[in-house]
């Protein structure tokens, strides 16, 4: 069966510093899909941040890019396999120098918590029992 991928394709003002924040939260950067002007980060098999730079962002829209620090358009949500794995990525991207973003969502049933990165992006990371999500 064919497995679908989403590229989040985001604005980042310093392509190294990015790249250097992502790398601390555990992922690798493939180099056959990254330039001085973009980043592709590796989240899963089939999750990929392509980091760019605003320049090269702007060759793929018409549209004024927005300022992640003032301005929301979209909130990455990503799965986490536990409570204790959500803490972790939100703990190191907070010691990596992102910022937390919103409160702790404690349901008992599902578990979240969130980051801005270093450009404003929010990262959501999120736990939930496999017994409720089956129904």
């Amino acid at each position: 069966m064919y497995q679908q991928m989403i590229f989040v394709n985001l604005p980042v003002d310093d392509l190294d510093a990015s790249k250097k924040f992502f790398t601390e939260l555990g992922y690798s950067i493939n180099p056959q899909f990254s330039d001085e002007t973009a980043a592709s980060v590796v989240i899963s098999d089939s999750i990929i941040a392509m980091l760019l730079t605003r320049q090269k962002y702007a060759e793929f829209t018409k549209k004024e890019i927005a300022d992640a620090t003032k301005s929301s358009e979209v909130l990455i949500a990503l799965s986490a396999e536990s409570r204790e794995k959500v803490d972790e990525l939100v703990d190191k991207a907070l010691a990596a120098g992102g910022s937390t973003a919103g409160e702790t969502q404690d349901h008992g049933f599902m578990y979240g918590r969130s980051f801005d990165d270093l450009d404003g992006h929010t990262w959501e990371i999120v736990w939930m029992d496999p017994a409720a999500v089956e129904g």
